[in-house]
């Protein structure tokens, strides 16, 4: 008997990977609604609003985070934790619980079609991704054992950082990489892009990939910390430091985001931190964006979906310092 053979069975391998794990994380949502919560010592009383309210503007506000995310490259857990945590009744461990699960999902949600779309690499993808998944557990041990008030002070200053990298970073659509280093050789790193937009075919590699993983640990600890899943370095380190195409580095950002969130996302789960009412329906929200989000991403205009997340992260960063000092509660 003859078996067919396969042109890429490491792709296909990992898309049915992908596959797999989406299934369990669906079926994983269901069983955190038996598991108690104890990571906040008092949440106190949410509103007067009954608890669907909540829900219901979680998976509408998470939806509309996905739909942006994906094309803007930063993950949905980057917009998830300032806004919901500046805007919604909730105890930030909880919102920070649910934001590395919410970046996980989108991340998951997306992964397949950029893969088949050649809009992400897993070549290198992995390397990274190890570098952050190690840090990003670190920060989450660090970022429970600080208090809220630092954390939402020091959360707020970070996203204004974040929006302040995203106006100066000057990202280049195809950069020039005259001499890929040894160490993106010996890994493999490189590939063929096309742009769905122009119908360009571009070769590209890589270039400074040592300093590249040594900045992903950084990165991972910070996403694991604050729970915003860090796609928001990602793309500039991926993009002005290694030389890879923006969408390439945009896509390749949300595989990296799905490893380096489930190590995170575990220790937060374990610590009780992980809160059903609003896991599962941003979860659930967060999907179904971020898929309709991939599709849009060859089409969208990049430079109108950056300005609108530089315009609500500058909100939600002067939101979430102004209730960490307790100026706006």
């Amino acid at each position: 008997m003859k078996f067919p053979m396969l042109k890429q069975p490491l792709l296909l391998f990992l898309l049915w990977m992908a596959r797999l794990y989406r299934k369990l994380f669906i079926a994983s949502a269901f069983l955190l609604l038996t598991m108690p919560a104890h990571a906040a010592d008092s949440a106190g009383p949410l509103s007067n609003m009954p608890w669907w309210f909540w829900s219901l503007a979680l998976f509408v506000t998470c939806f509309l985070i996905g739909l942006v995310a994906v094309p803007a490259g930063i993950g949905g857990g980057t917009l998830f934790v300032p806004i919901i945590g500046g805007f919604f009744p909730f105890h930030l461990d909880f919102v920070r619980g649910a934001g590395l699960l919410v970046a996980l999902a989108s991340a998951l949600a997306a992964g397949p079609m950029l893969l088949r779309g050649g809009l992400s690499s897993l070549r290198l993808t992995l390397p990274l991704a190890l570098m952050a998944s190690i840090s990003s557990i670190f920060g989450a041990m660090l970022g429970l054992a600080l208090p809220p008030a630092a954390i939402q002070t020091t959360l707020g200053l970070m996203v204004l950082g974040i929006v302040t990298l995203m106006l100066v970073s000057k990202k280049s659509e195809f950069p020039q990489v005259a001499q890929p280093d040894r160490l993106s050789l010996a890994l493999g790193i490189h590939g063929i892009f096309t742009d769905g937009a122009s119908g360009q075919v571009n070769q590209w590699q890589v270039h400074r990939t040592p300093l590249g993983l040594l900045l992903f640990l950084g990165i991972g600890l910070l996403g694991g910390m604050f729970g915003i899943g860090a796609g928001w370095a990602n793309v500039p380190v991926l993009n002005l430091l290694m030389g890879v195409p923006l969408k390439v580095a945009a896509g390749t950002s949300g595989l990296i985001l799905s490893l380096a969130s489930s190590s995170a996302s575990w220790y937060y789960l374990n610590e009780g931190a992980v809160l059903p009412m609003i896991a599962v329906p941003s979860v659930i929200g967060m999907m179904l964006g971020a898929r309709l989000g991939a599709q849009l991403l060859n089409v969208l205009n990049g430079s109108v979906i950056r300005k609108m997340v530089i315009g609500l992260l500058l909100f939600a960063g002067l939101r979430a310092l102004f209730k960490g000092l307790g100026v706006w509660n």
